[in-house]
């Protein structure tokens, strides 16, 4: 899907192109190394619209107004899905514990998804505007209405991935018929709801959601059967005449009042939820406000029974209803609960949601109103679901979701709380979303991507830390009230052999800063360190965080703030000492301080108060350089925690420090006669150091690494260029000059002291050389790459110290540049990526800075560029890069020869196929057929349910039976065919019932496959079921009793039984039917014993999977 992303430059195509002996040698990026993708995402959109939940899965998915979807779990569990177009979702559902999730997008396209791909499979264009949607409970059927008055049925078919319309639909005729009027088909549809425990033909076996309720924008009100193609309930407006209106605050009993002619009129439907679960009463709430009870439990009005009015304002002008959802007061309790309301109130108002605490024991016509509540939210509504606590999912209440991408959680303790007290208004303090990477409050201001390149006892000390913190924080998680618990983690990396990585470090506005492995693309944090060290208060150390450095070989962290302090952290003691130095300007203090676990504070530099800008470890991580925005460079020696020196302002104008590196000078200056020799092994001699500095305004400066004095200074940018963005040393490149295409040959009269130049450079992003010089006869020498705002400039840095100043090689940008970033491949930098404050996305090839593709963050993860957006990307030497936008943080990969994530094998896993397999085993159990057989299994599975959510399973095949998964097969047949035009094995009679059901011996044929379960019938009821024993009893024995005396039958009797005249032939016939009858009842026997065998079996393989999620749980706690 992202292989579109990236638009190949076309000017690129067209140019000559290395052959692959040259291409080999010189390591030049080409267009087949571009692919980029979404490696991780975490948070919550800000578009953020609508919501769906999956219960048995304890999955929840949110959809946005620009084509994206987020599905989150448990424990950092989450993913995105990028739908191809950039359009809202109107409608979003899971199919339940399927591994699917539909989407209705507002250009009408029906969209599914697979969870365990992560990727769309089928797509259907509607042609009509969908204006209601809705999914059967338990099964791939969907119905669809639209503006016309329609209603269809669409199945998604996941064996064939595809998504297709039915035969079957919703006549308007009948509709017409019914409701008196001819007028169906030009009210639009605005809401379909399947009937809870509706029950259509009762032949049809487990025929539940036959009865689909539908609702018209003009208030008109139907319930449909689909198994026998009729009306069942017609209510609309004319039935407003028997309507009693109450007030909401109010425990009295409903007074009956004439309604105006304004409420004879149509009253337009806006939202609607079933309040019983028996699906016979209905709350419907409507543009004016107003929200209606309507009893459906029959089509015949009974005065003052049939629908209730509740208002709740008074005056006149109110607030559409725009949510409904319904929560009854105990498991299957038809007559109290509370209704959840958004809208309904006065306009202008302040926007709450609004809990109804109703009950109608007495009938409907007796509704009372106990109590109402009101919660102020703290952003506008978007959407909210309700919970029920069972065995996926820790508790009830409330997850309400608010503008921009925030969600709250309201436990059931919370609710009860606000409906106990008598004050009507209230604001409370939520559960919020336990944010994976914090980015608010405090906000983040800095960030860092740290690679561990260290091996050895500092690794294994830093694995084993990661993994005991990891291991409380599940032990925290476990007892949270948060409700999602679904997905498991990735088990790629196994705890005996796990080894670090990656940590991912960001810091924040109060001065903390957290640390998270970022070995696989779930992260996890390790630690948090606070602004104040342990035993000793620090002034100054909670001021924001501005920037931070990471060593790896030593495993060191710099952290620098806005008030000029640094701090200096071990993640591993390598000593048992605990000493703290203090350094400042007047000498250094030591400090013993408490020991733990956690990371260790060995030095706080506090020296110069000015805003830090940059930090840099140098020399192999023995040394830190230090730039501040009052353009003051300081080198500290982080071996003897001492300041070697702290410079003035590097620009005349004080501008602030941009960048820092160190060289051995011998590489600058000197020519390298061994090619082969490494940058560690000059780094590790005794030359003198060079420190290299560029601060904002584009002052170039080389510093004496020992002393600070500087060796030279020059500008490298004209007045009327912008900013500098960054600076990137790049090595050895010299001699791929002579084969780039782009480089004429006054690029190599450097030696001779000529220069060229251009005053009219090319436009933009046209390479442009001005200037240009090579490198003469030196063997080799390192460049320098400046990015601008507006040009990205290549220097060689001998050319540098000898004087000149005109870049090798120039581009000019047509957009301003935020960020830049060096990467590698097979170990060496051959591209650099942009990112521009448009959002848009260049990778060019280095040194020649050609374009090799580009792309844009809103293709990618939708996003638009924000305001110092760029102060929190960070990204590896390999192009993975790290953004946070809002609430939001996502890893993007833009090279295809990386995968550092080793993804698809270590993502976690969104759709558990345990708990599908152990809930359909549980339902075919829980079947009448079942239940008295095996009635002790489903509550071993209802144990294993609650375990279900420790960690992954092993890889091992469970061999559940395909049943379970609601037993709705009767719906093919209803929906494969138009409306009347059934097959007539679905159309019986109940007249003929018991001639339907009742069999023969002579009818069963016993030549079945081995593997074929057969399903007793579990239509009857239990005393039914007795007469039906008997009489198959009766039949077997032909009404033989047991008496042993044998009954004498005349020969006219043998005759109407068998046809035969011949008496011997009769009885010679009848003995063979009896051989053939005692044939079968061995056979019958034999099959009996083996299903009772299998019965066995499958108890023992539910204790198997208790055993098997012990060991899960176990695994989880390591």
């Amino acid at each position: 899907m992202f292989s579109k992303f990236f638009r190949k430059n076309a000017s690129v195509a067209k140019q000559p192109q290395p052959s692959a002996q040259e291409n080999a040698s010189n390591a030049i990026l080409t267009s087949k190394d571009i692919n980029p993708r979404v490696n991780l995402h975490y948070g919550i959109p800000y578009t953020s619209s609508v919501m769906a939940f999956d219960p048995i899965q304890s999955l929840l998915a949110v959809g946005t107004l620009d084509g994206r979807i987020k599905v989150i779990g448990g424990d950092n569990i989450e993913g995105l899905l990028v739908s191809p177009k950039h359009f809202p979702f109107k409608y979003l559902e899971f199919l339940q514990n399927q591994g699917f999730l539909v989407s209705v997008s507002s250009e009408n396209e029906i969209q599914v998804w697979d969870l365990e791909q992560r990727r769309m499979t089928s797509s259907l264009r509607w042609e009509s505007s969908i204006t209601a949607f809705s999914v059967i409970h338990g099964s791939s059927y969907m119905y669809v209405g639209d503006e016309y008055g329609m209603v269809y049925v669409v199945k998604y078919n996941a064996e064939e991935a595809s998504l297709a319309p039915l035969p079957y639909y919703v006549p308007t005729s009948a509709i017409d018929e019914a409701s008196g009027g001819s007028s169906s088909g030009q009210h639009s549809i605005v809401g379909v709801l399947p009937q809870p425990s509706s029950q259509g033909n009762r032949l049809l076996k487990s025929s539940s959601f036959c009865r689909v309720l539908i609702a018209y924008d003009n208030g008109l009100l139907i319930l449909w059967d689909v198994s026998e193609d009729k009306v069942v309930v017609v209510k609309g407006n004319k039935d407003l005449q028997l309507t009693g209106k109450i007030a909401v605050n109010s425990q009295e009993e409903l007074s009956q009042e004439e309604p105006s002619d304004d409420e004879q009129l149509e009253k337009e439907i806006s939202a609607l939820c079933w309040t019983s679960g028996s699906g016979t009463v209905l709350a419907v709430g409507y543009v004016d406000g107003d929200i209606m009870l309507w009893n459906l439990s029959t089509s015949v009005p009974s005065k003052g029974n049939d629908v209730v009015k509740l208002q709740l304002s008074s005056d006149e002008r109110r607030l559409p209803v725009i949510v409904l959802h319904w929560r009854p007061k105990r498991s299957r309790d038809d007559c109290s609960g509370q209704l959840f309301v958004y809208g309904g109130d006065a306009i202008g108002s302040e926007e709450v949601l609004t809990i109804l605490n109703l009950d109608w024991s007495a009938g409907i016509g007796k509704l009372k109103c106990i109590g109402r509540t009101d919660i102020t939210l703290g952003g506008s509504f978007a959407d909210m679901v309700l919970f029920t606590s069972g065995a996926s999912v820790n508790t009830s209440g409330m997850l309400v979701l608010t503008n921009p991408g925030q969600l709250h959680f309201y436990d059931s303790t919370c609710l009860s709380f606000l409906t106990s007290k008598e004050e009507k208004k209230f604001t409370v303090s939520p559960i919020e979303y336990p944010m994976a990477i914090p980015t608010a409050e405090p906000n983040m201001t800095a960030a860092r991507l740290g690679l561990i390149c260290v091996d050895g006892n500092l690794l294994k000390a830093l694995s084993e830390k990661i993994s005991a913190a990891k291991l409380r924080r599940v032990e925290v998680s476990g007892k949270s009230a948060w409700p999602l618990t679904g997905g498991i983690p990735s088990q790629f990396l196994e705890a005996e052999i796990y080894k670090v990585e990656r940590v991912y470090i960001a810091g924040y506005q109060d001065g903390s800063v957290r640390i998270f492995d970022a070995t696989c693309p779930t992260f996890s944090l390790y630690c948090v360190l606070g602004p104040e060290v342990k035993g000793t208060s620090i002034a100054g150390a909670n001021a924001p965080v501005s920037a931070l450095a990471f060593c790896s070989p030593k495993l060191t962290l710099a952290i620098g703030n806005e008030l000029g302090t640094v701090l200096l952290y071990d993640l591993i003691r390598t000593t048992d000492a605990m000493q703290l130095n203090f350094v400042t300007e007047n000498g250094k203090e030591v400090y013993t301080v408490r020991g733990g676990d956690e990371p260790h504070c060995t030095a706080v530099f506090s020296f110069h108060t000015s805003h830090i800008s940059t930090l840099q470890f140098l020399h192999s991580g023995s040394r830190l350089g230090v730039g501040f925005h009052s353009g003051r460079v300081a080198l500290l020696d982080i071996n003897t925690y001492s300041i070697l020196f702290l410079t003035d302002s590097m620009s005349n104008s004080c501008s602030p420090i941009k960048l820092l590196d160190m060289r051995p000078s011998t590489e600058t200056t000197s020519v390298i006669k061994d090619v082969g020799q490494s940058e560690s092994k000059c780094m590790g001699n005794n030359a003198n150091q060079e420190v290299f500095v560029v601060t904002k305004d584009g002052q170039f400066v080389l510093l004496d690494g020992n002393t600070g004095n500087i060796v030279f200074s020059q500008s490298l940018k004209a007045e009327e260029e912008s900013t500098v963005i960054s600076m990137h040393i790049i090595g050895k490149y010299c001699r791929i000059f002579h084969d780039l295409p782009h480089v004429d040959s006054s690029m190599m009269a450097w030696e001779s002291g000529a220069t060229h130049g251009s005053d009219n450079p090319l436009n933009a992003d046209q390479e442009a050389t001005s200037g240009a010089s090579s490198c003469g006869n030196r063997a080799e020498s390192f460049f320098l790459v400046l990015s601008c705002e507006s040009a990205l400039h290549l220097y060689s840095v001998s050319a540098l110290k000898e004087g000149g100043t005109t870049p090798v090689h120039t581009v000019n940008l047509s957009k301003p540049c935020c960020y830049s970033i060096t990467f590698k491949k097979d170990g060496k930098v051959v591209g650099l990526i942009v990112i521009y404050q448009t959002g848009e996305i260049d990778v060019r090839s280095l040194p020649d800075l050609r374009l090799v593709g580009e792309s844009n963050l809103m293709f990618i993860l939708r996003w638009n560029f924000k305001t110092n957006m760029d102060k929190m990307i960070c990204s590896s030497e390999s192009g993975q890069i790290i953004l946070v936008n809002g609430c939001e943080v996502s890893s993007v990969s833009l090279l295809a020869f990386e995968n550092d994530f080793r993804i698809p094998d270590s993502l976690p896993v969104l759709h558990d196929k345990v708990i599908e397999a152990a809930i359909d085993a549980a339902a075919y159990n829980l079947s009448p057929s079942k239940k008295d057989k095996q009635g002790s299994l489903p509550g071993i599975l209802g144990g294993i349910l609650k375990g279900l959510q420790g960690g992954k399973v092993e890889e091992q095949k469970v061999g559940f039976p395909e049943v379970g998964k609601s037993n709705l097969t009767h719906l093919d047949t209803i929906f494969s065919n138009p409306p009347y035009l059934k097959p007539s094995s679905v159309d019986f009679d109940e007249d003929d019932q018991n001639d339907a059901v009742e069999l023969s011996i002579d009818d069963i044929d016993l030549d079945f496959d081995e593997h074929v379960v057969v399903e007793a019938s579990s239509a009857k009821e239990s005393n039914n079921d007795k007469k039906d024993k008997g009489k198959e009893r009766e039949k077997l024995f032909e009404g033989a009793t047991t008496d042993s005396k044998p009954k004498m039958r005349t020969v006219e009797e043998i005759k109407a039984q068998y046809g035969k005249e011949d008496a011997a032939g009769a009885a010679a016939l009848a003995r063979n039917k009896l051989a053939e009858r005692g044939e079968k009842l061995e056979r019958l026997s034999l099959r009996t014993e083996e299903l009772r065998n299998g019965a066995e079996n499958f108890a023992s393989m539910a204790q198997e999977l208790a055993t098997l999620m012990e060991k899960r749980n176990k695994w989880w706690r390591l």
